[in-house]
């Protein structure tokens, strides 16, 4: 695999499992040290021993971004720290997992938290953090939206709210950091191999049979993209929401 990350640094937020650690594991095969980032420790430290074995460079940082402002603004501080200074990329893909619910059913603990982890915490890091790539002219964001960010789900109106915000998210930055060479751009999965999804497949057959790729997207479909958007390949991609959905949203 090609090294195109050689001597850069990533933060990947909720990089513990799943797609996120797919992400910083492919992130970091290309040559970015690496910044893993959760609230599990014994998870962040597998996956920093996993890229670790395969001859990557990578840390953990443990936050609660459901937590809020302090512990976010303590993400941004540690992570800059254990990448030596400088991140010339941050993957804002952090999410809440929520459980399919009829609106009403959705309490205002789960409602705040949801907002939080997703929409929240991107923007104060992306506040703590892009302004100093944009001073050096350079680096790259990448957000992670979903094909409930552009279509109606029913009984996933808050995930799907949350979505959209960082589809919205992404273009705004994309227009006030672009000029001052950082691009900002998402990656919108459709139904993905995680642990989750694979645990309801039967539910989730019907969906998948209606696309053209007649399948789950795999964990490294959808890293493969964030590693697009987020190197050189893509420099003159600004403000772009990638569908990685086999084609879910096409047709």
């Amino acid at each position: 695999m090609e090294r195109q990350f050689d001597g850069r640094t990533a933060l990947v937020t909720g990089s513990t499992s799943g797609i996120g650690a797919e992400v910083a594991r492919t992130l970091a095969a290309r040559g970015a040290l690496v910044v893993v980032s959760g609230r599990r420790a014994e998870r962040g430290a597998a996956v920093v021993e996993e890229i670790s074995a395969r001859g990557g460079k990578a840390v953990f940082v443990p936050a609660d971004l459901a937590a809020g402002g302090t512990a976010v603004r303590g993400l941004a501080d540690a992570a800059l720290a254990a990448a030596g200074g400088r991140l010339d990329i941050l993957v804002n893909n952090a999410a809440l997992l929520l459980t399919p619910s009829p609106t009403a059913e959705v309490d205002e603990e789960t409602l705040d938290a949801a907002y939080a982890v997703s929409v929240k915490s991107a923007f104060q890091l992306t506040g703590a953090l892009v302004p100093a790539m944009a001073a050096r002219g350079s680096g790259a964001v990448v957000n992670m939206g979903s094909v409930t960010g552009t279509s109606g789900w029913a009984n996933s109106a808050l995930y799907s709210m949350t979505k959209a915000a960082v589809h919205s998210l992404t273009k705004s930055w994309a227009a006030e950091y672009g000029p001052h060479g950082v691009r900002v751009n998402a990656v919108a999965p459709g139904p993905t191999a995680t642990e989750e999804n694979l645990a309801n497949a039967d539910q989730l057959a019907p969906l998948l049979a209606g696309t053209p790729a007649r399948r789950f997207g795999r964990l490294e479909d959808v890293a493969a993209a964030v590693a697009f958007l987020a190197g050189d390949e893509a420099a003159h991609i600004h403000g772009a929401i990638l569908p990685v959905d086999g084609g879910f949203t096409a047709v």
